[in-house]
């Protein structure tokens, strides 16, 4: 596994990850989170959720590289150290029971199992309210994939957002970006085994999403006609929409996105319930496979939304 970023190195997960009796809670819950953000498992045996939550908040405090640590603490062996707790107004009535403490006071808490993404959220926190860098190195290897990518170099950027989702397998921009590199490559079928094998709780992240749009343009692109006898066709009769539908798909399938939008706009405007509204749907599936902030789906969408509600 490659080192992706960042210049902190991971602790070991004795330092991280402890098993916090009464004896030692003061120390290694109170006085450790004065220094970075302590989460404490209140958990028993007996805790059905509690088997499955326990190996996940160690996972992800592990990868966290030391900007978080565990704190595991049995209620049945320490029940006067949950009871006092109580008392002072953390509801321990059923487990499993989280608390994120920073600063020496709870933060933030949770309680039965919940999903990864939500657990990973939740650390974030933490780790943000205690002043921490919730990144690891992730992000800037993100952007340096990003970048390979713009460059030319899908393979070497298939490779980062490879080794990125080694160390963070739900990361949704890793998946969507080794999506566009086998797309780049020409691997439509083997990018869409990418996606589909995506975890559950990221499928529907707008990364993900725009990737689905991205694999079907470019399953379109591969059939789309030659550009100059369709914009032949359309000139010769401007009313032949299927034509100037495929002059756009054709379009888009030479790079030329802006140019596509405008012809699914122009047939829109002249027939918006063609082929069952196929010009709608079709600008809808560019700007989903468009960055939302992109100049040219928000011009896009201001003018379909104006001939919509004109």
């Amino acid at each position: 596994m490659i080192e992706l970023g960042g210049t902190q190195s991971q602790a070991p997960a004795g330092d991280l990850i402890k098993d916090v009796t009464e004896e030692n809670f003061m120390q290694d819950v109170i006085d450790a989170s004065q220094e970075v953000p302590v989460i404490v498992d209140f958990w028993a045996t007996w805790c059905g959720p509690c088997k499955t939550l326990g190996p996940m908040l160690e996972k992800a405090v592990t990868e966290a590289r030391g900007a978080v640590k565990l704190a595991k603490i049995d209620v049945d062996q320490n029940q006067r150290l949950a009871q006092a707790l109580a008392q002072q107004g953390l509801p321990l009535q059923s487990i499993p029971t989280v608390v994120a403490f920073v600063q020496g006071r709870p933060i933030d808490m949770f309680q039965g199992a919940v999903p990864a993404s939500e657990l990973d959220a939740f650390i974030r926190k933490a780790i943000e309210a205690g002043g921490g860098d919730t990144s690891n190195g992730l992000d800037d290897a993100v952007a340096a994939a990003e970048e390979m990518l713009e460059q030319g170099a899908a393979a070497d950027a298939a490779e980062t957002y490879a080794a990125i989702l080694q160390e963070d397998p739900a990361h949704a921009a890793a998946y969507a970006g080794l999506v566009r590199s086998n797309l780049a490559l020409g691997q439509i079928d083997q990018a869409e085994a990418i996606l589909n094998g995506a975890p559950a709780e990221i499928s529907t992240a707008p990364e993900l999403e725009a990737a689905h749009a991205q694999i079907e343009l470019a399953r379109q692109a591969a059939d789309a006609g030659p550009v100059a006898e369709l914009e032949a066709r359309v000139e010769a009769d401007p009313d032949d929409h299927e034509a100037r539908f495929d002059l756009a798909r054709a379009l888009h399938a030479k790079g030329d996105v802006e140019g596509a939008i405008d012809q699914l706009l122009d047939l829109f405007r002249r027939d918006r319930e063609w082929n069952e509204g196929a010009a709608k749907a079709q600008l809808l599936t560019i700007f989903e496979a468009l960055d939302a902030k992109d100049p040219i789906a928000l011009r896009g969408r201001r003018k379909l939304s104006s001939m919509i509600f004109a």
